[in-house]
């Protein structure tokens, strides 16, 4: 399998990543920091499907572990046309872990973009990662 990791990501894919993060960002801003992100959530896909955004919530990513098959409760947040794993947090500070998380998500769909927001920061752009495989 030959390696994509240098190849740049694909137009539709940040087209849509730039969709996410200005709905993000309008939800952020009416409803500012401090929510579960539950709340956050809802209110994100709401807005993706004003504009028309295909999105799945709450994926469930199996792991395969000896040939095995786990549904041992991993949950992607949101999956935006197949292509863009989001990953949602309402926390005080980010832990490295939640990096890791997006990353593995990433990995264990073949999928090349993800981000990270976390809706509780007084500064929305310090609140957003891009995580590129």
């Amino acid at each position: 399998m030959e390696s994509k990791a240098f190849e740049p990501i694909d137009e539709r894919t940040e087209q849509l990543a730039k969709i996410v993060i200005d709905c993000a960002f309008k939800v952020f801003i009416i409803l500012g920091p401090g929510l579960l992100e539950s709340v956050y959530e809802t209110c994100l896909c709401h807005e993706l499907a004003k504009r028309g955004i295909n999105f799945k919530r709450q994926v469930s990513i199996p792991i395969v572990y000896d040939n095995i098959k786990l549904d041992e409760g991993l949950r992607i947040d949101i999956l935006v046309e197949d292509t863009l794993v989001v990953e949602l947090k309402a926390v005080e500070a980010m832990n490295p872990v939640f990096q890791s998380q997006l990353i593995t998500y990433l990995k264990l769909t073949k999928k090349r973009l993800g981000l990270l927001i976390n809706f509780n920061v007084p500064n929305f752009k310090k609140g957003v990662k891009r995580i590129i495989l």
